[in-house]
């Protein structure tokens, strides 16, 4: 009788405890954000001053977590993966809106499905600039897209991996002017920039940020734009269309979470991501990197993504197979 009612005793003791950690108010450990990049990159840059204030605001550590591959491919699915519980975020580039369709293209299964994140804030949204070392012979993109018409697949370019933020834009300006290039994939911006400045490539497709202080150091020179009139961290630097190749193409990073996540708990992380978005610290610190923060909020987030699956889908389809 004792043995049984010790039994009881500790069965009702390990019943409460997990009543308690169950009820446990949203956060109470730390929160993992992936950034499924390498560091250097537009993901990191952005993600690293977001999560520190979302951390501040949700009273527990956001801890970044790079995870590079497959253009991004491959934290996207870890993320897509997490349980649903609030405590895996993710920082993605407009390569999300690119991958699904280019993995059914060839025919694998993709990483993740859109359906398996939700989408919460934008924090940025740039068109992508042409990099080239400083000591480059292009002084302009009409010098460079000569050179590539002359000299066809002679001149390569860097980017964080097949259908990324840097390999597609630079497959919009190859199809715009009738040019053919070769492309040499990485597993993130950084890595590419430094094979720029060491070299190993002769140019690439990034956001602003992830080239402007080598611009600053005179490393790298920024022939165009592949948005619209005049950029905020580049002035001088004009768009594709102005020059006659009218190739437009946008690299924004936003804030994701697995579907599934209990409302309460969605909410919270989007009045977290809503304050690091309008933290003056954050917006100084990713405006001084070259990417102004242009936020948007969940509904309106929602429709931008919806919209740039419809168009990036397109896109791909005509880029074709790259294996």
């Amino acid at each position: 009788m004792r043995r049984r009612t010790a039994l009881a005793a500790a069965l009702l003791a390990a019943t409460a405890t997990g009543l308690v950690h169950a009820q446990a108010p949203y956060p109470s450990r730390p929160i993992t954000m992936v950034v499924p990049f390498p560091a250097g990159g537009l993901a990191d840059i952005v993600g690293r001053p977001v999560a520190e204030a979302m951390g501040r605001e949700l009273g527990q550590p956001v801890v970044v977590e790079n995870k590079g591959g497959a253009g991004g491919g491959i934290g996207m699915g870890q993320a897509a993966k997490a349980a649903p519980d609030g405590y895996t975020i993710l920082m993605a580039l407009s390569s999300y809106s690119v991958l699904p369709e280019a993995d059914g293209l060839l025919g694998r299964a993709p990483l993740y499905a859109y359906g398996q994140l939700r989408p919460i804030a934008r924090f940025t949204a740039d068109p992508t600039v042409l990099a080239v070392r400083a000591e480059s012979p292009w002084k302009t993109v009409k010098d460079f897209v000569e050179d590539a018409r002359r000299n066809p697949g002679k001149l390569n370019y860097g980017s964080s991996g097949n259908y990324g933020t840097m390999h597609v834009p630079m497959e919009i300006l190859a199809q715009t002017a009738g040019v053919k290039m070769t492309h040499v994939p990485f597993t993130g911006a950084g890595p590419a920039v430094v094979a720029l400045l060491g070299g190993q490539v002769d140019a690439v497709s990034s956001g602003p940020a992830t080239v402007l202080q080598h611009v600053k150091s005179g490393k790298l020179r920024v022939l165009a734009h592949w948005g619209n009139g005049k950029l905020e961290s580049m002035p001088d630097v004009p768009a594709l269309k102005d020059q006659g190749y009218p190739a437009e193409y946008a690299q924004w990073s936003g804030l994701f979470i697995p579907a599934g996540v209990p409302e309460p708990i969605a909410q919270r992380l989007r009045a977290a991501a809503r304050a690091a978005g309008n933290d003056p610290k954050v917006r100084e610190v990713i405006g001084n990197a070259g990417s102004p923060i242009l936020y948007q909020d969940t509904p309106d987030f929602e429709r931008y993504v919806q919209s740039d699956i419809r168009r990036m889908s397109e896109v791909v389809r005509k880029i074709g197979k790259v294996e």
